[in-house]
């Protein structure tokens, strides 16, 4: 269906974002000689990898697999400040797999840990390691509500493409 199209490229934007940050952060780390954050780095690949194929057939994966992750991302970002942007990509799997009243608790506390974990890299609060991954956590938060909003929309279309009717 073309209007699924819009849906799966919002989608595949944020595993390519996550691909990318983890790309990134993976070669700055093994540039500073940290070999065993890199090494993290690629198993966290590994594990998100197996969520993104894994989550839509087996349904205990989505929490499991989202709790293994975000355990991988905390230790990954006190090991090195890098995996701490990995952050927002979570944050969309967040909202993808978890109830909206979840989805947003867990979206207040991994967004409070990314600003504390790279506030204790810096040696300091700034107002940029606060707004930053604060404006961050909103845009991620409203593309994800969009996705689901456009999602509705499309399941929600009769067989001839119609809205069904409202009472």
């Amino acid at each position: 269906m073309m209007m699924d199209l819009p849906l799966r490229l919002l989608r595949w934007t944020a595993h390519v974002t996550a691909c990318g940050l983890l790309v990134i952060a993976v070669i700055t780390v093994l540039r500073e000689g940290l070999v065993a954050p890199a090494v993290g780095g690629v198993l966290f690949g590994l594990a998100y990898a197996a969520g993104l194929v894994s989550g839509r057939r087996v349904t205990w994966w989505g929490p499991v697999g989202l709790g293994v992750v975000t355990a991988g991302w905390a230790v990954l970002a006190v090991a090195a400040p890098p995996f701490v942007w990995l952050a927002f990509p979570l944050l969309y799997a967040y909202l993808e797999l978890l109830p909206l009243w979840g989805a947003m608790f867990g979206v207040a506390v991994l967004t409070s840990a990314a600003i504390l974990a790279a506030a204790w890299h810096a040696g300091e609060f700034t107002m940029a390691l606060v707004v930053g991954p604060g404006a961050g956590a909103v845009v991620v938060t409203l593309l994800a509500l969009a996705c689901k909003a456009l999602h509705t929309a499309i399941t929600s279309k009769t067989p001839d493409g119609e809205s069904p009717a409202q009472p």
